[in-house]
């Protein structure tokens, strides 16, 4: 079955740097987009990024823009996001999603699996 296991969460000073990493089995992974979204305590859902089943096309949300990057590597079937330049608003739950397709759609309809999450806490 399809199984998605985030890791490299943690606590980061505010400045600093995490990847986060999420292994995916159970699906041809090179055929489907990926994303990451995150969730903080008393706030929303927010899409932070997503790519493509081929890696060509990417999306970052403009709260993160210029600090975190997504990307993949099909042959390990795994998808990171590293994020860089960390603030305290980045502190949430992040959570891995599998697109229902090669394209990626910042919804939760275009989603059909998704992961425990890890977690990220930035604070000094």
């Amino acid at each position: 079955q399809v199984q998605l296991v985030e890791s490299g969460g943690g606590l980061a000073q505010p400045g600093g740097s995490l990847r986060l990493s999420c292994a995916a089995s159970g699906f041809t992974f090179s055929s489907y987009a990926m994303s990451w979204a995150r969730q903080a305590p008393g706030k929303g859902h927010e899409w932070v990024s997503g790519i493509n089943a081929d890696g060509s096309v990417t999306y970052i949300a403009d709260s993160v823009q210029g600090r975190f990057t997504i990307s993949r590597d099909n042959a390990k079937n795994t998808v990171y996001l590293q994020m860089n330049s960390l603030k305290p608003d980045d502190t949430a739950l992040y959570h891995c999603y599998k697109g229902r397709s090669s394209a990626y759609t910042p919804a939760f309809s275009g989603q059909d699996y998704w992961g425990q999450g890890t977690q990220v806490t930035v604070s000094s």
